[in-house]
């Protein structure tokens, strides 16, 4: 079997409470379901579709929280595309979640950020255009 394009399969995160993971992804993609898991040395499940999941891991210690920082070493986020960012954020702040960065309306696409119980912020863009040139603008940025 080969694959035309790379792509990311999963994450593997670690959490203080797992079905309140389970609950947040649950929410932003009412599809995805428990596909495997297991309760050896700890708690874990990889939670998707068929093509990508999270996998998620209960934390042997509790009450611990994310320390996101854009300035230390560290992942900042996780990027997912989806068909529609509206339908996905109404979902989560339904269920008492919170917008964790103000939400980007831009020409070409939309994006929006929510964090998990944990502090994993997760940002959510939904493309407007099918042309790679303007999907991937970064007009609006600056580097230094």
């Amino acid at each position: 079997m080969s694959t035309k394009h790379i792509y990311l399969e999963h994450a593997n995160i670690t959490v203080n409470d797992l079905q309140e993971a389970i609950r947040f992804f649950r929410t932003a993609f009412p599809h995805f379901k428990i596909r495997g898991g297991g309760n050896g040395a700890r708690e874990w499940v990889h939670f998707g579709d068929d093509d990508t999941y999270i996998a998620i891991n209960q934390a042997k210690y509790s009450d611990l929280k994310t320390d996101k920082n854009y300035d230390k070493i560290g992942i900042n986020h996780i990027g997912f595309v989806v068909p529609n960012v509206e339908e996905i954020a109404n979902n989560l702040l339904g269920n008492g979640y919170k917008r964790d960065f103000p939400k980007e309306v831009e020409q070409f696409r939309i994006r929006d950020y929510f964090a998990d119980a944990d502090g994993n912020q997760y940002e959510f863009v939904q493309y407007l255009s099918e042309v790679p040139e303007e999907r991937n603008s970064y007009k609006s940025y600056t580097t230094a």
